[in-house]
């Protein structure tokens, strides 16, 4: 395995060519230690996305700390960054790397031979799924971890890459028989800053198993933009997931181990509503 340290978007797009995007390292390095993926050269792109916040606009290479930590993020987001994950894992962990985590789903992560991974079941859906997905869920079970994710979903941000500007609705994507990826992102394509619209107010709710620090049972985030109230859910679905409308929940396909999860996820959305 090669390490490379190129100092360009450029430069670190001619080497994600069989390599892999590398910058706080909390999610990749679990993932290749584990043998879940492999890399012929880890791509070290520090140097190579923008870091920090100017106005709306925000570096991919920004830390989750750091983004917890400035009083021009809306709050939805700064709620979602720190309740993400242990202080540590904050201080490293990016806004670009933490929209493109990898599912919890336990069949994945112990290798079984599942849809994510090129077979033809979801374990999940006859196995055990207290964790997984209670919308999309007739494919793939799995559930998106992400609590950035959600909240940046419901405030309309955008994304620049390296080669087109999208919403972060368009970053992702339900797998299917044809494509079992779950972003649209091209394998060299490179996340190199967001853009964050002008928020009326936001929030961010969350349930976990314990009381800091633990993926999302269901996270909720709120946001009143443009004078439209946005709901997005993590935990909830194999990506981020937008409810069209809060009547939506009633719509939603639980496992029969996920079904408390629609009970808490409309606990919550009352709760970050009547928060604005």
């Amino acid at each position: 395995m090669q390490l490379a340290r190129p100092e360009s978007a450029a430069e670190a797009v001619a080497a994600l060519a069989g390599g892999r995007a590398l910058a706080g390292g909390t999610e990749l390095v679990p993932l290749i230690r584990d043998g879940i993926i492999e890399a012929e050269t880890l791509v070290d792109v520090r140097a190579a996305v923008p870091r920090g916040i100017s106005g709306p606009t925000v570096g991919a290479g920004t830390t989750l700390a750091e983004l917890e930590a400035s009083a021009t993020i809306p709050t939805a987001l700064r709620e979602a960054c720190r309740l993400a994950a242990s202080p540590q894992l904050r201080n490293v962990g990016t806004i670009g790397g933490n929209l493109l985590q990898a599912t919890r789903c336990w069949y994945w992560r112990l290798r079984f031979p599942c849809r994510l991974h090129g077979g033809d079941v979801c374990h999940a859906q006859e196995g055990q799924h207290r964790e997984h997905a209670f919308f999309a869920n007739d494919f793939c079970a799995s559930a998106h971890p992400s609590d950035p994710a959600a909240a940046l979903l419901a405030l309309g941000a955008r994304i620049r890459t390296d080669r087109r500007e999208l919403a972060v609705a368009e970053l992702y994507r339900l797998p299917t028989e044809d494509d079992r990826s779950t972003t649209t992102l091209a394998p060299d394509e490179l996340i190199l800053e967001l853009e964050l619209p002008e928020v009326e107010a936001s929030a961010y709710l969350k349930a976990m198993d314990r009381q800091r620090w633990a993926f999302a049972l269901v996270g909720v985030a709120v946001a009143r933009v443009g004078g439209e109230t946005r709901v997005a859910l993590a935990g909830a679905a194999p990506i981020p997931w937008l409810l069209a409308a809060p009547d939506e929940l009633e719509r939603a396909t639980p496992l029969e181990g996920t079904a408390f999860k629609v009970e808490i996820a409309r606990t919550l959305v009352a709760r970050a509503t009547a928060a604005l």
